[in-house]
Formats: C-alpha cells, sequence, structure tokens
C-alpha cells in the first residue's frame, strides 16, 4: 500500500500568528510572565515577541565595564527558582544573565520567542475583543519572509520595563558633531578599545559609578560630567565562598533564612529612601559622608567633597551603592568637572569657555523613563491612543492596568519601580495578578464566549491621587534635584508610594467591582465579587529566638529519646 503523503506535512492554511496571549518583551518580566501562565494551568498558548538577540532584557542588553545589580543576588532572583550557586553577594551582568537563559531553558520559553522582532503597533477591535498588532521582524534573513506581520491575541501584555530605550543628552548643542568615538552606556562597544585614550563620560548616575573605575585604570585621562552628585553609601561586595554555596544548595533552609534576612534588611530600608523626616534618614546622611571622608580624607580632597557632594533628600535621586567610586577620583588621571556644558564640537566638548579634547565621548545619560510603552504606539477602545490616555502623565491602577485598554496589562509599569528593594518582588506579584484576568478571559472563550475586562476610570483616578498624594510628601519628590523618576513637569510616575510587601498584599486579590466588564462570556467566566490568592510571602516569619528555641528543645528531645532507648525503652515503645 503506497502512503498518499509520503513525507510530513501541515495543511495549508495554518496561523502561527493568532494566540491568546502577546508577550511584549523577554526579559524578566516577559518570562515570569509566560512562566506563571504555565504554572498556573493557562496553557502555553503565549507569543513572547523580543527586540533584541537573547533573553534578560536590560541585562542582555547593558554589557558596560563593571555592570553589575544594586541588589544581593539571593534576593535578585526568582522566588520559585533559587539559585544556591551565586558567587558574588551582589551579581555581575554575565551571571544574572547566565541566571535568566538557564530559566528560559528550563521552562522551554525559546519556543515561544520571536528574536530581533518589534511591536510597532497594537489596536484593539471592539468587534472580536482581541488585539491586533503589527510586528516588524529586524533580522535581515528573517525580513526576507516578510518585514511586517499582525499577531491577534485575546490579551496583550507589555513587559518593556522601564530600563530599555537609551536617552542622549539632545538637549546639548552639537551632539552629532562629534568625531571620535561616542556611545551610550547601554550600548557598549566592546570592540573599541579605550587603552590610552582619553575619554569623557557625561553622567555620574548609578552606571557611571560603576563605568568610572573600571575603565579608569586603563585609558590615559577620564573626564567626569557631572551636573548633580548623588548620595553614595558603602557596597560590601564580596565573594561567595564555595562552602555558602554548597550549604545553600544541600541545606535549603539555610538559603531561604537568609533571603528573608536579605528581605527584611531591604524593607528596612523603606523609611530611609522614602520619609523625609524618619529617624535613620539624617542618619543615612552621616553615614554616606563619612564614607566619603573615609575614600578621600584630608584637606587635599576637600574641594573634591564638596563638589560631589549632594544637596538634596537622600532619595530623591537613584542612591549609589559602591566602594570604588570615589577612590577613582583620587587617581591623577581623572578629573570632575561641574560647570554647565555648553555644547559638544568635533574635538570634545565646551564648558564655559573651556575646551576638551576626547578620543572618546560615554553617555552615561539612562534612559527614556516616563515614556513606558515608547515607540509602540496603542490604540485601545474607539481608537483612543495611549497618548491620549496619559495626556496628563503615564499611570495606571495598580501599575498595571490601563482604562480604555481593555485585556491589557503592564508588568513594571507606572509607579512600581522600587528605590528600596529587589523589583523582582513586584514583578511576581504582578504576573500573579495579571495572570487571573487572562484566567477568566480563556474560560469565556473556552465555553464559546468573548469577554474583555478594563479597569474603571474613577478607579484608577482615585488610585492614582492616592498614591500621588503619598509620594509628594516622600524624599523623591524634593525639588531640590532632578531624576528618571519624575516626568518633564515633575509628576513622578515610576516610584511606587510603599515598601514592597503592601504592594505585594494589595495584589493578592481582585475586585471586580473595580473592572467594567463586557462580552458574551461574562456570566460563564464568573466575573463577580473577589477573586484571592495567596501571596509569595518571603520576609521572616519566625525570629531567630524563637528558631534557636526550638532547635534547643529538639535536641534535648533528641537526647532524652537517647537515654529511653539505651534503658530498654524500645521495648517498651513497641509493645504499645
Amino acid at each position: 500500500m503506497i502512503e498518499s503523503k509520503a513525507s510530513p506535512s501541515t495543511p495549508y492554511g495554518r496561523n502561527t500568528n493568532k494566540t491568546d496571549v502577546l508577550i511584549i518583551g523577554a526579559g524578566i518580566s516577559g518570562l515570569v510572565m509566560a512562566i506563571e501562565m504555565i504554572r498556573k494551568g493557562n496553557g502555553r498558548k503565549f507569543i513572547i515577541v523580543e527586540q533584541g538577540n537573547q533573553v534578560g532584557g536590560t541585562w542582555n542588553d547593558q554589557r558596560y565595564p563593571g555592570c553589575c545589580c544594586d541588589v544581593w543576588s539571593h534576593l535578585y532572583s526568582l522566588s520559585f527558582e533559587p539559585n544556591p550557586s551565586w558567587t558574588r553577594e551582589y551579581p555581575g551582568q554575565e551571571e544574572i544573565l547566565a541566571y535568566l537563559i538557564a530559566i528560559a531553558h528550563k521552562y522551554q520559553l525559546y519556543a515561544h520567542i520571536r528574536f530581533s522582532t518589534s511591536v510597532t503597533s497594537s489596536r484593539w477591535d471592539e468587534s472580536s475583543k482581541t488585539w491586533s498588532s503589527q510586528v516588524e521582524r529586524q533580522g535581515s534573513k528573517d525580513s526576507e519572509f516578510s518585514k511586517q506581520y499582525t499577531i491577534t491575541s485575546s490579551f496583550l501584555v507589555s513587559a518593556v520595563g522601564q530600563l530599555n530605550v537609551p536617552k542622549y543628552p539632545n538637549e546639548i548643542p552639537g551632539i552629532d558633531s562629534f568625531n571620535g568615538k561616542a556611545m551610550h552606556s547601554a550600548r557598549w562597544d566592546w570592540d573599541f578599545d579605550l587603552r590610552g585614550k582619553k575619554v569623557g563620560i557625561i553622567g555620574s548616575g548609578a552606571s557611571a559609578a560603576q563605568i568610572i573605575p573600571e575603565i579608569a585604570g586603563v585609558c590615559e585621562s577620564l573626564t567626569v560630567f557631572q551636573r548633580t552628585p548623588n548620595w553614595v553609601i558603602p557596597r560590601g561586595d564580596v565573594a561567595i565562598s564555595p562552602t555558602r554555596q554548597a550549604l545553600y544548595k544541600y541545606v535549603p533552609w539555610a538559603r531561604r533564612r537568609y533571603r528573608a534576612a536579605l528581605m527584611d534588611a531591604r524593607e528596612g530600608f523603606f523609611d530611609v529612601v522614602f520619609e523625609i523626616t524618619s529617624p535613620v534618614h539624617e542618619y543615612m546622611m552621616g553615614a554616606s559622608k563619612a564614607h566619603m571622608a573615609a575614600q578621600l580624607p584630608g584637606d587635599g580632597y576637600a574641594e573634591l567633597r564638596e563638589k560631589l557632594q549632594p544637596r538634596y533628600a537622600v532619595g530623591c535621586k537613584r542612591v549609589i551603592i559602591t566602594d570604588d567610586f570615589f577612590p577613582a577620583f583620587a587617581r591623577e588621571n581623572v578629573a570632575l568637572e561641574t560647570g554647565r556644558i555648553e555644547g559638544i564640537t568635533e574635538k570634545g566638548v565646551s564648558v564655559e569657555g573651556r575646551e576638551y579634547d576626547f578620543d572618546v565621548l560615554v553617555y552615561a545619560t539612562g534612559f527614556k523613563t516616563t515614556q513606558f510603552m515608547y515607540p509602540i504606539q496603542i490604540y485601545g477602545k474607539g481608537g483612543k491612543s495611549i497618548e491620549d490616555i496619559w495626556s496628563e502623565g503615564a499611570s495606571a491602577y495598580l501599575g498595571m492596568t490601563v482604562p480604555e485598554l481593555p485585556n491589557f496589562s503592564m508588568l513594571y509599569g507606572p509607579n512600581t519601580n522600587l528605590g528600596h528593594n529587589s523589583i523582582i518582588l513586584m514583578i511576581e506579584a504582578q504576573a500573579m495578578y495579571i495572570n487571573t484576568l487572562i484566567t477568566k478571559i480563556q474560560l469565556a472563550k473556552q465555553r464559546g464566549g468573548s469577554l474583555s475586562i478594563q479597569t474603571k476610570s474613577q478607579v484608577a483616578e482615585d488610585y492614582n491621587n492616592e498614591i500621588q498624594t503619598r509620594l509628594s510628601q516622600s524624599a523623591f519628590a524634593d525639588p531640590n534635584c532632578n531624576s528618571w523618576y519624575k516626568n518633564e513637569a515633575g509628576l513622578i510616575t515610576n516610584n511606587w508610594s510603599d515598601a514592597a510587601i503592601p504592594y505585594q498584599k494589595r495584589t493578592s486579590f481582585i475586585d471586580w467591582g473595580n473592572f467594567e466588564i463586557e462580552g458574551t462570556g461574562k456570566v460563564d467566566a464568573e466575573v463577580k465579587g473577589k477573586t484571592s490568592w495567596k501571596r509569595v510571602v518571603e520576609e521572616t516569619q519566625v525570629s531567630n529566638t524563637v528558631i534557636l528555641a526550638g532547635m534547643v528543645t529538639a535536641a534535648i528531645g533528641a537526647i532524652a529519646a537517647g537515654a529511653i532507648l539505651r534503658r530498654g525503652g524500645l521495648q517498651i515503645l513497641l509493645r504499645h
């Protein structure tokens, strides 16, 4: 008998561009979102589009010298995917990226990811209650198949984050006139050797503080152009010994206990960076000053210390955690310039009549943090654009859902950034919340209906007023500094108004009365009342004293049991 088809084939007309959920971004947020779908039984009907060539998001994009995290490694990792083998207390970019790649492999996410692909626009279709997203292939070979196509999804998730689009200092005249090598810190060119070069770095924030000590030892000269000084506190980074790594691997309780202690310490830091009137706020300023005085001691550095000393509340700008930033300025080949930059020239930088010549200019000027979906064009209900919705500044209910945008959610969206703790704590909470919305939409779809869910405008407005009132009293709102936490109008659009645990608690349930719910599947999906779930609890639940008492009790019990057995108690126990 001859088979009608001698080779395997797929019936003509297959659709690879229709899915339940489209996730934009394969950084930490996008990976956690997809994994949460799998873990919660929402299936694998999702597509992830990623503009870069690898998972990792900002940890794949930022590869500058010294790039590392300012949160402890055992806290900057997923609660359900601990890594007992972190090699340092503070992880470097390479180690974080390797961790995220391993997780993507473990959950078999690569089959769902389309790399070198960007979403240019997404439009809500009210009749079908779906999103149509225009996608563009950026890889030259992929684009030969077709440059653009459309993905249709029942739900749209933005996982693009806040630190993805580099911000260049375009306000400086002549920025395109420099004839030397120019690069942004987030787009570092490792093929260009800085050895023996005259380097200028514009910016002195978190990225610059990591770059400066690394390149100061190899370049001929380094001039740092500082607009505003930063509060700096000690880092205390050390290697994690193989013995400790083995302990965390084979005694999971010890690792969980250590993570809980780190969580407690960071949550306790909240008042420092938020409450100007807190008792520890003044103490932190003193500790920072002492740190600088210890690393730049004596009268010889008095003028330099004055230039590096902030004049605003701790926390208004991101607090820098480092042990080698100040010592770099003690090097003979490193200079600090605090004058106003008048322009970029063909040879370098002009500052108040002085000319600096450079071989290389590094722009450590951060990201377009307040333009959350940029440059993606989003059109919601009635064709209303996200620019119109956010005409007075970006905002979202619980940082996730936006009025007029049905079946849409964001991770690491407006007012969810933390100045004191690990953002992963927020992302995991958001992924659970968003998956609950997706579950209802999938249930309606499975039963032959359709469903759209969007936040009520008044609910979102009340929420935003609440957190903005609290933020206006915080260190973030200090008028004496500008930061990436604020938009051009001075509105704090990026930071959360409380510690991480209150956010976790607030996002551990959904009150369906806060949403406008439409569609033929409304009844079948049972979107009424409240739906709640258990949050991830990572802070210390039992004190060390109680644990020690329990260990002592257990030890006494063991000793007593041994005595009974030695006295023939085993026969007594067996008889009973």
